[in-house]
Formats: structure tokens, sequence, C-alpha cells
């Protein structure tokens, strides 16, 4: 099977990002055609100069539309794309220049109907970004699901980077409404509609996490709530892992406390927990200051989601309340 690539790019209010990411596209060794579809969701800040500015050198279409959320201006981009199979971006990631090769050699060998990359950290990135990144995929905190190919059981592609040939989005229509979730929620139909989804492991980017700690606590706060949303419609993708963040707010705040009556057990192996997370991102960064900002993005992350979690779950599980209604900010109109 013959495949013409089309890249989908939805960008809200973020020219510079576009254009080191189109940048980043100028670099590419592959020497067949392919498009890049640019999908302008409403900004008030247009990329259409930097796209002009780059258009003789790169293959783009630039649309404009009105806000609607990352899912829905997706979908708008593949059903305008020219090609067979469509791969999706954040704009805030960067490809290095053998992106594309490992793409097409991994589903000549092996092919998908849907897949994955892992995210890496780009050596131009801040402290903050290389440490969120490392929480993010690090064995010792996420299982490595997005970082590693032996870590993953049945993958769920993420949309930041995500490939979907034009047949498997036909089918089941492209991404819902939900945001976050919406790329585990399509995963999941395409699983139950026969597709193959899986993961390729040279098809890593750079993903940059334009992100503040503000930011990091607002995104996984909402990955918690969403996660009971997605069991319920899906249950079979429910996993007893999906709790370990709350066990981990518990084990924390149960050490502490436990700690006041001199029971010092469960701190020492919370704080041994620390040490090995501290010393693997430190020599992982070679920054023992990112290793000390890892574990502030450690907390964040199992507190924000975990907590979420539980909070959902009660709504979403036990009351059995509807998701639109109880979190009506996870939802596009």
């Amino acid at each position: 099977m013959s495949l013409y690539f089309s890249f989908i790019i939805p960008v809200y209010n973020r020219p510079q990002e576009i254009k080191e990411l189109l940048d980043s596209f100028s670099q590419l060794k592959y020497d067949k055609p392919y498009e890049i579809l640019i999908i302008e969701d409403g900004s008030i800040e247009k990329s259409d100069e930097v796209i002009k500015n780059l258009s003789s050198q790169l293959n783009i279409k630039y649309f404009f539309k009105n806000n609607s959320g990352p899912g829905d201006s997706r979908n708008y981009g593949m059903q305008r794309a020219d090609g067979n199979y469509f791969i999706i971006l954040d704009s805030d990631c960067l490809l290095p220049p053998q992106y594309l090769n490992g793409v097409e050699q991994s589903l000549s060998e092996d092919y998908l109907d849907c897949f994955g990359g892992p995210d890496a950290a780009h050596h131009s990135f801040t402290p903050l970004q290389k440490a969120i990144n490392y929480v993010m995929t690090s064995f010792l905190t996420t299982g490595g699901i997005r970082g590693r190919k032996k870590s993953i059981q049945q993958f769920e592609p993420r949309s930041f980077n995500m490939g979907i040939s034009k047949q498997a989005f036909d089918t089941t229509g492209g991404f819902g409404k939900i945001h976050p979730g919406e790329d585990p929620d399509l995963s999941q139909r395409l699983l139950k509609a026969g597709f193959k989804t899986g993961f390729i492991e040279k098809a890593f980017v750079y993903h940059k996490r334009r992100i503040s700690w503000s930011k990091f606590y607002k995104q996984v706060r909402k990955f918690g709530l969403v996660r009971p949303i997605l069991t319920k419609w899906h249950p079979t993708s429910a996993r007893i892992s999906f709790w370990f963040p709350f066990l981990f707010v518990l084990f924390t705040v149960g050490s502490i406390f436990l700690s006041f009556f001199k029971i010092y057990y469960f701190l020492g192996f919370l704080l041994l927990y620390i040490l090995i997370l501290l010393l693997d991102s430190s020599i992982k960064n070679k920054s023992l200051y990112i290793g000390f900002l890892s574990i502030l993005a450690m907390f964040i992350q199992f507190f924000g989601y975990g907590l979420a979690f539980a909070k959902s779950t009660f709504y979403i599980r036990v009351l059995n309340q509807n998701p639109e209604k109880r979190f009506p900010e996870l939802f596009f109109k």
C-alpha cells in the first residue's frame, strides 16, 4: 500500500510555535511528497504570516475556523486532507529529521490503522519542560507508557503525536467533543471497530509542553477527571493502575500523619522513592536542579490527578451523574 501522509495540526494563538514546528519540517530527511494542514482554531494571534513565509518551502494548506476545540479541529483537517494516512501533531512539538522515514518503515513492516509515538525532551527545552517531560514519561512515575515500548500492553495513542488511516477516520468519525480524553476515547472506539492500534518507537517527537506549574496542575487534574468518564464509556479500558496516583496521595498523607506518632517506617519508604526519583532524573537529565524539579512535578502530577480521579469516580460511578452536566469544562459544544 502506497502511503501519502497528511499532517493535521490545530493551533490556537501560537504563531511562534507553528514557526518552530514548520522549521523542523524543513529538516526532514524524507524525499516523497506529503502535505501539512494548519487549522487555526479561532485564534486572535494568527499564524497566517508565518505560513506565508514558509509556503514556498513546504506544501502547506491553511484553514481558519471558529473556535471549537482541538478534537473538532483535527476532524476538520482530516475531512479536507488529500492523504490516505493522517498524522496529528500538537503545535508545541518539534520533529526529528528521521521522523517520517521511521513512520513509513514501521508501517511497511507492521501496518497499523492507528499509531502513537513517544515524546522526548529536546536539549533546548527549559529545566521546567525537561522535569515535566521526565515525570510524564518515566517508568518510575507513569510506568513509561509514553516513553518505552516495553512498557506498553494495550497502547492508547495520544493526539500530540498520533497517526490514523483515512479508512479508520471515515469509519469512526474521528474525535469526540470531550477534552482532554478525546484521544483514548477514539482509541477505544477504533479497537471496538476492529482496527489495529499500536506504538511506533521510532516515531518520537520533541514535545515542548508549553507549561508552568499552574498549567501543569490544571492539565493533570483534567486528566484525572476524564478517566472515570472514559472507563464508564469503555469498561474494558479500566485498569487498576488508574488508582495508583490516588493511593500515593493516601500513602503520603498517612505516612506524614503516622510520623507525628513516631512511626517512621512508611515515611522511610516515601523518602526512598523520592531519592530514587531524584537520582534517576538527575542522571538522565544531567542536572541535579532538574532532578529536584522532577520531585515537585511528581507531587503535582500525583496529587492533581489522584484527587481529581477520586472526585470524578464518586460523581460519575457512585452517584451516576451525567458527565457533561457535572463537568461541563471537559466538553466542547
